[in-house]
């Protein structure tokens, strides 16, 4: 495909700078660019690539400076990042389209439901009752267990495993290796051992989800572990039972949120947040990597770090005090020294 930088600008609703017949059929990086290729320029430290890139086009947010003479057409927009998304999801929609039809060495159980404009891939496993709706998309190596659903174009990649009465929402994204509905971790000490505690919920992943690969998403012992509409979850998450996280929320990689929390809406956590079980994360909680929520966040909005997680700037604070130990452990014994020998001292001159 190739198009010229006015129907690119014309798209995004941007203005031009340079040549509009500027033609591109690739994208590429502002850093490592090529002829024929656009580009996105929306963090300012990339900007000085923008004097030596060879891309043909480059879209950059409108309020960035140019401060000497460049090779590209520029094409100025409100939020490049935005649009780059815009154009990545227009692109990978015109080279993925949506496949039709039953593999031939896929599993359907008779009292399945498959729309007839969805795919199942090679070796997929389709179980008794389940219902996959129109436009879905699943992939090699899926399995599906008895009443499961899946809603209308959601896309389930290889070896995606939804486990018996899970419902999947409507365009949802499972990246390869997600696990929805195992059992949550529920044991209970008996005789010396530990006895199983049944977990006969289920898991409702509502519409417009994605969560990354090899992310795992328990049942709930009773009632529905709940990921609400729009959240996007990372590689390697885990939800635990009886959780229910709030529209719209983001968690990165190795969260592990556990039992019967509930997370509030647009909440963001980094790498590797633990969040402890039985408390409630107020909305808009912005969690700084490898922080640990021991307890109730009961203020919207808050940006907290550290374990246990506080405020952010108290944090700064103490790490920076932190990282003076030393010498303030040192200053300590001067002084507690220097005082034992002002008493030593005085003693004597008594």
């Amino acid at each position: 495909m190739e198009f010229t930088a006015k129907q690119i600008a014309d798209l995004l609703g941007g203005s031009i700078e340079g040549n509009a017949d500027a033609k591109v059929c690739s994208f590429s990086k502002i850093e490592g660019s090529a002829p024929g290729a656009i580009a996105f320029l929306y963090d300012d430290h990339y900007l000085q690539h923008l004097y030596t890139t060879a891309a043909s086009v480059v879209v950059l947010n409108s309020d960035f400076k140019v401060e000497g003479p460049v090779a590209p057409t520029l094409i100025r927009v409100e939020n490049a990042r935005v649009c780059a998304a815009q154009l990545l999801a227009i692109y990978e929609q015109a080279m993925n389209q949506p496949r039709k039809g039953v593999h031939p060495t896929a599993v359907v159980e008779s009292s399945a439901q498959v729309a007839d404009d969805a795919y199942v891939g090679p070796h997929a496993y389709v179980g008794e009752s389940v219902k996959v709706g129109n436009g879905a998309q699943i992939y090699a190596n899926v399995v599906l267990e008895a009443r499961a659903e899946v809603g209308e174009g959601s896309t389930l990649y290889p070896n995606v495993t939804v486990y018996h009465d899970c419902k999947v929402g409507k365009r949802v994204i499972l990246h390869a290796g997600c696990v929805i509905g195992a059992d949550g971790f529920g044991f209970v000490p008996k005789d010396g051992a530990y006895e199983k505690i049944p977990q006969i919920g289920n898991v409702v992943i509502q519409d417009d989800v994605e969560i990354g690969a090899n992310a795992c998403v328990d049942r709930s012992m009773m009632g529905s572990t709940i990921v609400r509409s729009g959240v996007k979850l990372d590689n390697l998450v885990q939800i635990a039972h009886n959780c229910d996280i709030g529209q719209n929320t983001v968690m990165s990689a190795q969260v592990g949120v556990a039992g019967s929390t509930k997370v509030g809406e647009w909440c963001m956590f980094g790498g590797q947040v633990g969040v402890a079980g039985h408390i409630q994360v107020a909305d808009r909680t912005q969690c700084g990597a490898q922080a640990g929520i021991a307890g109730n966040v009961r203020k919207p909005g808050q940006t907290i770090i550290g374990s246990p997680a506080f405020d952010a700037r108290s944090f700064a604070r103490c790490s920076a005090a932190f990282k003076n130990l030393p010498q303030i452990w040192a200053d300590v014994n001067e002084l507690k020294k220097n005082a034992n020998t002002s008493e030593a001292n005085g003693s004597e001159e008594k």
